[in-house]
């Protein structure tokens, strides 16, 4: 189903994309000649966007595949990377002269058909000429072209087509084309016998492809579908890809749309480690919102995505995405590395455009809570910055592997978020509160309210109230246990101590009985310093605030278990935002509220 998908948005997109045989790549430098192969010197094609320099992109011959200790024996078709092409590494070692000999062989070996194209045969006398070769490999060190992180590519360009790359000449073009049917040119030497079959994906018959293109996800995950030869993945004889049968256009559909896909800014994000692709049936606005609806918003403007979101509820209020685009299919595709360099599939989703739409928005709602408002705290807030702050030390390199697909998946499907999310949450909450930037968080209450709301729609024998966005004075007992807590801390606060959140958030968390009644006796002592400075109106405030929270529950519970002790952190939450909030901050939540809908 998602090779279907793939071919699906290849046959969508392919007259903007790569025809079959050629690929889209970016080559970093031209080695300019003239038409009797003299060297003339090296353009960098690089632009700077944003940051980041971005080498140009052209359609050239497709790669192959390389691999295994003999990879220096397979070169692409008048393009590779400097060390084939120059003989140049950042390390050089035994295998890079290997390199260059295995480019120019292939060159020298091109049927004389080819070699009459002009710009082909430039190539063949440059290489012919050691002189010009030299002078290249000298300029090419003076401007140090290998010195970079990763081998940079290289190909050529004549001095008279400033805007034309040989391997894009019309002659080349036709030579790729010509062989697609026969293979001549793409087989490697494995020397293995041509085998054709129907395609598992296609059910059209053709030549099986033995090896796939890499489709990179990260510098070593780099494919899809592959069977590690004779270790014991091959059967009924069949070796490689043969066991499971896709024919060359197909496989080469597939690779080029799941490129396409992770090169595509507006149709991939990265959530903890999970590279996230989704894309539809046929062009649809949602493609494009629902990266925008997810994705991190720049630190300069936490704002940002507010507007995607708040169109997301509209349409949905308003039907657009039901009768404009509902029925169309969607996809959503989650890959990580696997072991060595497989790509694991971390979640497959399919369904419609309405769908997906209404269970985003449910997502939205259910995380929806108090908060100090913009430009302070995001209204809404994406999934990254939900997920690093359960992660230690918030740090999205320590969110487990796993959460991340099974917190996108719970939310794709309107399904209660993973128990884990909650334990990792309720665990940072305890871990060090005393941190201003640990302890319960905008981001972790958000999170916590979403999983036990999520977790009491969907468990209907239990008669539980769902947590507001705010204060609720009716809620259970336990969360009635953290606004007492709060209230403790803020009259601490106000009588010039502090400590308790760092000294006993956690046992009252968990074992309220060993807690409570120290603090509530310490706190007789905490509201006379309170009266001395502030006066008796304030002591009076506090002590008919305390009664009302303990109105709801009797004696102090022996233990509190996982979810109980996240209404704690919400009703904590909830109250230290009703006490510490100003009322001009509580008019502007209020307003919030009601233009975010």
């Amino acid at each position: 189903m998602i090779l279907q998908a793939l071919k699906g948005y290849y046959d969508r997109c392919k007259e903007d994309l790569a025809p079959e045989g050629f690929e889209n790549k970016g080559i970093d430098y031209l080695i300019v000649i003239d038409s009797e192969g003299k060297f003339i010197g090296i353009d960098e094609t690089g632009e700077l966007i944003g940051k980041k320099e971005v080498a140009k992109k052209f359609i050239v011959p497709r790669s192959e595949t390389r691999s295994g200790s003999k990879s220096y024996a397979t070169a692409f078709l008048l393009w590779d990377h400097i060390g084939y092409v120059l003989g140049l590494a950042k390390k050089t070692d035994e295998k890079t002269p290997k390199q260059n000999a295995t480019f120019k062989e292939k060159i020298f070996n091109l049927p004389d058909s080819i070699k009459q194209d002009e710009g082909v045969s430039a190539i063949v006398k440059f290489y012919q000429s050691s002189g010009d070769f030299n002078k290249a490999v000298e300029r090419a060190k003076e401007i140090k072209c290998a010195e970079r992180p990763i081998p940079p590519y290289v190909s050529f360009r004549l001095q008279s087509s400033p805007f034309e790359i040989i391997p894009n000449r019309e002659a080349v073009k036709n030579f790729v084309v010509n062989n697609l049917s026969t293979n001549t040119f793409f087989d490697d030497d494995s020397g293995n016998a041509v085998v054709e079959g129907i395609c598992l994906i296609t059910g059209e018959h053709g030549k099986i492809k033995r090896t796939h293109g890499k489709t990179f996800i990260s510098a070593d995950a780099n494919s899809l579908i592959s069977f590690q030869k004779n270790c014991g993945y091959d059967s009924y004889g069949k070796e490689q890809g043969y066991n499971a049968p896709i024919i060359e256009s197909t496989e080469f559909a597939y690779t080029t749309a799941l490129n396409t896909l992770l090169k595509t800014p507006t149709q991939n994000m990265n959530i903890g480690g999970t590279k996230v692709l989704c894309w539809s049936e046929k062009a649809t606005q949602f493609e494009s919102d629902f990266r925008a609806i997810f994705s991190e918003p720049p630190k300069d403007d936490p704002s940002a995505g507010v507007f995607d979101v708040k169109s997301l509820f509209k349409s949905i209020e308003n039907g657009a995405y039901v009768e404009n685009e509902g029925t169309i299919k969607f996809y959503i595709l989650g890959l990580s590395q696997g072991g060595g360099k497989r790509i694991c599939v971390r979640f497959w989703k399919t369904g419609t455009v309405s769908e997906f739409a209404e269970n985003i928005r449910q997502h939205f709602e259910d995380t929806a809570i108090i908060k100090p408002p913009p430009p302070r705290e995001p209204v809404y807030y994406s999934l990254k910055q939900m997920l690093k702050y359960a992660a230690v030390l918030d740090d999205e390199k320590n969110i487990p592997p796993n959460i991340a697909g099974d917190f996108m998946r719970s939310i794709l499907d309107g399904m209660p978020y993973p128990e884990t999310l909650l334990q990792l949450v309720v665990r940072r909450v305890k871990s060090n509160p005393q941190d201003k930037k640990n302890g319960v968080i905008p981001e972790r209450a958000a999170l916590i309210k979403a999983y036990l709301n999520r977790y009491i729609r969907f468990h209907i024998n239990q008669n539980e109230k769902e947590l507001k966005m705010a204060l609720d004075t009716g809620q259970t007992k336990d969360y009635q246990y953290g606004r007492l807590f709060a209230v403790l801390e803020k009259i601490q606060e106000e009588a010039g101590n502090t400590g308790i959140r760092e000294r006993y958030y956690g046992a009252a968390c968990g074992a309220p009985v060993t807690v409570f009644p120290t603090l509530m006796r310490l706190n007789k002592h905490h509201l006379a310093k309170v009266g001395k400075e502030k006066g008796t109106g304030r002591v009076i405030y506090f002590e008919q605030l305390i009664g009302e929270i303990v109105d709801h529950f009797g004696d102090f519970a022996t233990h509190l278990n996982l979810h109980e002790q996240g209404k704690f952190a919400i009703g904590y939450y909830h109250q230290q935002r009703d006490l510490w909030t100003s009322k001009k901050d509580k008019e502007n939540n209020l307003q919030g509220e009601k233009e975010n809908g």
